[in-house]
């Protein structure tokens, strides 16, 4: 198969999915390898295509085209707290794009979430407890940022008045 064909069938294949589709599916599905996969993706994102990385595969993120609303939550609690904190995002049909955490070296650090719903919440903290590593919040003690997508502003203010209420907003 040509390369740019190729390209434009991960791309569809991406994109008609409502779940991430992993380098290894792609790779089996286009026979090729999953290195071949990485680099095309690479060359896609380059080529201005929205395509994000998730731990479960890649994905074409849907909320930009369906929100209206990108707003950021500054968020502070207790690696213990990360179900309650994302249920509340979640609950009121927002999705959470990712985690921001400012690192003394690295500068920010974004970890994409894509999280719109508590089956989406469950997978992300029991995939954290079977695994030896450690929330990017955990970098720093707990202060994070959130990119939520919603509706509308209203609707993000929704959002922040819930985390507000279960103490999860960071305040000045």
């Amino acid at each position: 198969m040509e390369a740019d064909l190729r390209r434009k069938n991960i791309l569809d294949m991406v994109k008609k999915n409502d779940s991430p589709v992993s380098a290894s599916l792609l790779a089996k599905t286009l026979n090729v390898s999953r290195q071949v996969i990485v680099g095309d993706i690479a060359l896609l994102r380059a080529q201005g295509n929205e395509i994000i990385a998730t731990a479960r595969g890649y994905m074409v993120p849907e909320f930009i085209e369906k929100s209206r609303h990108l707003g950021k939550a500054a968020c502070r609690h207790a690696p213990g707290d990360t179900k309650a904190e994302l249920y509340a995002i979640v609950d009121l049909k927002a999705v959470v794009v990712n985690i921001i955490v400012e690192h003394k070296i690295y500068g920010e650090i974004t970890g994409n979430l894509n999280i719109s719903d508590r089956d989406g919440v469950d997978n992300f903290v029991e995939k954290l407890n079977a695994s030896d590593d450690r929330l990017l919040s955990e970098l720093t003690l707990g202060v994070h940022l959130h990119t939520i997508a919603c509706r509308d502003k209203a609707h993000f203010d929704d959002v922040l008045r819930a985390l507000d209420d279960r103490g999860f907003l960071l305040k000045n």
